[in-house]
């Protein structure tokens, strides 16, 4: 039978709107089971906390389990791997920030592309880094620290959690644009570094507000400086690296990633619900607790701040010849 030519279009219409019509039941049934969303360090520390924090917010929200899986290794690399393994289906989440952006540039050798293969979701938090220095160092200010370093070349020794670690490039930052040498000495992680800042075997940490706020405020270190753009809440006294070094900027921030590929719908909806947590009060005072403030906005924002942060930080590794270990 010869079915007429309207007839044949309505048919013709009918099937290319099927997948459209599909992902959209798809999504509007998300999530019909539980979601992992993949860290790529170990537990306790505040990538995990934050993920932990904001895993809760989606799971009562959404109604379905959204569970913290750990995969640490290669500076988050490993946990990167899982998730760019897997459907893109919305089912397995990424938490990316900092490290991924370095770690672009810093290895080699990647199985992935940090910027072409994570579809990103949403920001979640933006935290400054505190430069802080051991009592017995003579500077009470950035341009006194700069000056003092000046006239002691190779003889200050700067601490980091490791190689390419956000404390290390923030400190290889200032460096270079304060003109100053300072000794690295990368340790195998942040607790180390802040013992030794402490007890005096290096000068100069630029560590997470988190880890070092009491001891700023018990005495036992001085921070000189924070190194956002703007002043930190946590420490609203201390100025910023920028106010004497224009154009100086580090932060840690995080958000969500999802594989390439992963339906615009269901990043939509993740999007709009941890845009919602980041409005809410007593989960704002969760992220100031950590040191941090809400990175709000569309998944094209992130996206530009994630393609932004690593081309700086590129430059600055690329500069250095700072190689992973």
């Amino acid at each position: 039978m010869k079915l007429p030519r309207r007839a044949v279009l309505h048919l013709a219409a009918g099937a290319a709107a099927l997948p459209a019509v599909s992902r959209f039941a798809f999504a509007q049934a998300y999530p019909a089971r539980p979601v992992r969303i993949i860290v790529g360090f170990a537990a306790g520390g505040p990538a995990d906390i934050l993920t932990r924090v904001m895993g809760q917010w989606l799971s009562e929200r959404l109604g379905q389990q959204f569970v913290i899986e750990n995969r640490p290794g290669a500076g988050s690399n490993i946990g990167t791997e899982v998730v760019l393994r897997a459907l893109a289906d919305g089912y397995t989440l990424l938490i990316v920030g900092t490290p991924g952006a370095i770690n672009a540039t810093l290895y080699d050798k990647l199985n992935f592309n940090f910027i072409r293969d994570i579809a990103p979701v949403a920001g979640i938090t933006r935290a400054p880094l505190v430069m802080a220095v051991n009592p017995t160092v003579p500077a009470k200010t950035v341009p006194e620290f700069v000056a003092y370093a000046k006239v002691n070349p190779g003889k200050i020794n700067m601490a980091s959690g490791g190689v390419g670690t956000s404390p290390h490039v923030a400190g290889e930052l200032f460096k270079m644009m304060a003109g100053v040498n300072l000794v690295h000495v990368p340790y195998r992680g942040a607790g180390p570094a802040l013992t030794d800042l402490l007890g005096g075997q290096v000068q100069v940490y630029f560590a997470s507000i988190v880890g070092s706020i009491e001891y700023i405020r018990a005495g036992r270190l001085r921070a000189l400086a924070v190194t956002t753009a703007t002043r930190s809440d946590a420490l609203p006294d201390i100025p910023t690296v920028g106010e004497f070094l224009p154009g100086y900027e580090a932060s840690i921030w995080y958000g969500i990633g999802a594989p390439k590929g992963t339906p615009v719908e269901i990043i939509d909806i993740l999007n709009n619900e941890i845009n919602a947590a980041l409005g809410d009060p007593q989960l704002k005072a969760r992220l100031a607790d950590l040191g941090g403030t809400p990175l709000v906005g569309s998944p094209a924002d992130f996206g530009r701040h994630i393609a932004e942060e690593t081309e700086k930080w590129g430059k600055v590794i690329r500069a250095l010849n700072i190689k992973a270990d």
